[in-house]
Formats: C-alpha cells, structure tokens, sequence
C-alpha cells in the first residue's frame, strides 16, 4: 500500500497551479454524462457488459481489507489531503479532473491515445474500445460489494467545501471506498502498456493520474485510490485467464498496429 507522502505531487501540483484561495463554493462544471457519446461513430448509453461472471467468486471486500479509521494516522492524513487539495478549484488541475470524472470513453479515449502516442477510437480500434469499456462494466461489478461493505462516507459529506462535480445524491448514498475511477483508469493503463510497451511508463502514470483527479475533485480519499489500484491489478490478472478478453486482446494489438502506421493521434500538444 502507498503511504501518504507518497501524494507529496499532488502538493506540487498545488503550487504550480497557483493555488488561489476561494471564497465560498466555486461553481462546478457539469462532468459529461455518463457512458453517453463516446466519440466516432459509436455510443454507449451504459457500458457493454464485462468479461467477468458472477460465477467466479471475487472477495473485493478481502482484497483491500477496511478503509483506515478517521481518527487513525491515515485517516487524519486522509482528511487533510481533502483540505488541501480543495486549494486547486478553478486551476487547470481542477478542470482536468472534471474530465476524467467523464466515463464514457470519449475523454479517456483521447487522455490514453495522447499518453500512448497511439489513437484509440471506436473508430480506429473497435474492438480496443469495446474492450475498455466493457472492463468498466467489470470494475462496477467488482467495487461495488466493497463500497456495500464499508459504506465509508466521501469527503464532501457534511461540508460545503468545492467538488468538481455536482452534489448529488449519489455523493451522500454511495460509499467512497474503494473509489471506481481508481480501478478503472489503473486496469485501461494496465492492458494498454501491454499493448504499447514503449509507452508503459506514460500510459500508467496517465492512468494513475485518472485516480488521483479524485481526490482533486473532492469525492475521494487517497487510500480510496489505493484500494481501488489494488483491486484493478487483481481484475487484470484474472481477465487475463479468460478465453474472450485474450480473444479480443489479441484483435486489440493488430488494431493497435494499424493505428499506429497511420500516425500519431492529433491535438495531443507537443
């Protein structure tokens, strides 16, 4: 498990982006609707259906064990990251974390393709993206016991501190931990570093990155992101045992290749 200092980025960050103090609750940006458009010629109004079944057991709640106790080292720690980071509400860090709050693929799709130098689309790698999204659909069926489990509360809840996101029900009524976008943007960096090798360690760190905006957001604790890596290292691992997920793995790689023969993906920046 990461400790604490191990966010120690996230308050560079903070200085770098200037750190202006609010006064009062700044206005959030509405996040693009869940599994809504997706980009290219396809949509998705939810996630396809994952790899994983029912039938195979997977304990989440084992696997990351409890969250830590508020008045514990860790979650004082916990609770002070939340304070600090609300610092970051209007700066371009924040507006980055409203985009990855964005599951659909249509925002994660270009964050990854600029990481990996390789576009992903529903157009250019169909079978790629249906991919990505339908582990989406395995992440929810994974996290969603241990957020039953442990009901943590999330950060916001009892405050009026800035979130990226709007306050709705959900973030009374949904437990924070493990956090879902951890284990998602973790698994999606996991498979496309196997599939672009050379670009490993800017895919993962984009996909740790996709965690981290969470806590940027102010709807997750760092450990939340902890349990949530955890578990998408675990998913992986077993995804990779399944005859179907290897099946498109392998289309995913020669999809991969074309791709890349047609050059890198545009507005990426540098």
């Amino acid at each position: 498990m990461m400790r604490f200092s191990s966010l120690l980025p996230l308050s560079a960050m903070i200085l770098l982006a200037g750190c202006a103090q609010l006064t009062g609750e700044a206005a959030p940006k509405a996040p693009a609707k869940p599994y809504a458009q997706a980009g290219g010629s396809t949509t998705w109004t939810k996630p396809p259906k994952g790899y994983l079944t029912l039938a195979a057991p997977f304990d989440a709640p084992g696997i990351v064990g409890p969250p830590p106790a508020p008045d514990s080292p860790r979650g004082k720690a916990d609770r002070a990251a939340f304070d600090d980071s609300r610092k970051l509400a209007g700066t371009p860090a924040w507006d980055k974390a409203i985009a990855d709050a964005d599951l659909s693929g249509a925002n994660g799709f270009k964050s990854f393709s600029c990481a990996a130098k390789v576009t992903i689309s529903p157009d250019k790698t169909p079978t790629l993206a249906n991919l990505l999204m339908r582990l989406t659909d395995d992440a929810g069926t994974i996290y969603r016991p241990a957020k039953q489990a442990f009901s943590r509360p999330r950060p916001p809840v009892g405050n009026t501190k800035p979130i990226c996101v709007p306050r709705e029900s959900w973030i009374e009524t949904e437990g924070s931990y493990p956090s879902g976008h951890a284990l998602i943007g973790w698994s999606w960096g996991l498979v496309l570093a196997e599939l672009v090798p050379e670009r490993a360690a800017e895919i993962t760190a984009r996909g740790r990155e996709f965690g981290d905006s969470r806590v940027i957001c102010g709807v997750h604790f760092p450990s939340d992101l902890e349990a949530g890596r955890l578990l998408g290292g675990v998913m992986v691992a077993r995804l990779h045992a399944d005859p179907a997920f290897q099946a498109d793995l392998d289309k995913a790689k020669a999809e991969i290749a074309a791709s890349k023969a047609e050059g890198p993906p545009a507005g990426c920046g540098g």
